[in-house]
C-alpha cells in the first residue's frame, strides 16, 4: 500500500511539474493550422480565394479574402509565439464562427465523409464544422489558461511585474 501511496504522490508531483507546458502542443497546432491555412490562401492568390468567397455569397469579397489572408496568418504567428492571445483569440474565433455559418454548416457537423473508394483511393465530400468547434474550443482553453511558457505573454507577464514591482 505505501509503494502505490508513494507512485500517486509521484504522479501528481511529476504532472504539478509538467502542468505548466500541456497547453504549449495546443498552442503550436492552432498556431501551425491558421498559419498553414493563411499562407495557403497567400500562395494560391487573394483573388482566387474572392472567387470562392463571391461564388458563396460572402459580401465584398475581394475585402474580406484579404481579411481572411491576414487575420489567419497574423493569429497563427501570434499563436505560434504565444503572443497576445487573447487579443487575437477574438478575432480568429470570429473568423472561425463565420466560417461555420458561411460554408460549414449546410455540410452537418463531421468533418469527414468518405463517399467512395476508387481504385484505391478515398474520395471525401465537402466538410462539416467539427474541425472549426475544435479550433474553437483549443483558443478558448489557450485564452483562459493564460500565458504558457516560452511564450511572449509569459515574457511580458513576467517583464510587467518586474516593472511594477521596481515601482513600488
Amino acid at each position: 500500500m505505501a509503494t502505490l501511496t508513494a507512485e500517486i504522490l509521484a504522479w501528481r508531483a511529476l504532472r504539478a511539474r509538467f502542468a505548466p507546458y500541456a497547453a504549449i502542443p495546443l498552442r503550436l497546432i492552432v498556431g501551425y493550422g491558421f498559419l498553414a491555412h493563411g499562407l495557403t490562401k497567400w500562395f494560391k492568390g487573394p483573388e482566387a480565394f474572392a472567387a470562392i468567397l463571391h461564388a458563396t455569397g460572402v459580401p465584398l469579397p475581394h475585402v474580406m479574402a484579404w481579411v481572411t489572408i491576414a487575420t489567419e496568418i497574423v493569429a497563427g504567428v501570434a499563436f505560434l509565439l504565444g503572443a497576445f492571445v487573447p487579443l487575437v483569440s477574438i478575432a480568429a474565433i470570429i473568423l472561425l464562427a463565420v466560417a461555420i455559418f458561411t460554408v460549414h454548416l449546410p455540410y452537418g457537423f463531421s468533418s469527414i465523409k468518405l463517399i467512395s473508394i476508387n481504385n484505391g483511393r478515398a474520395q471525401f465530400g465537402p466538410p462539416g464544422y467539427e474541425c472549426n468547434l475544435l479550433y474553437i474550443a483549443c483558443i478558448v482553453v489557450l485564452a483562459l489558461l493564460g500565458p504558457t511558457p516560452w511564450s511572449v505573454d509569459k515574457y511580458r507577464s513576467l517583464h510587467s511585474y518586474q516593472h511594477r514591482s521596481l515601482n513600488k
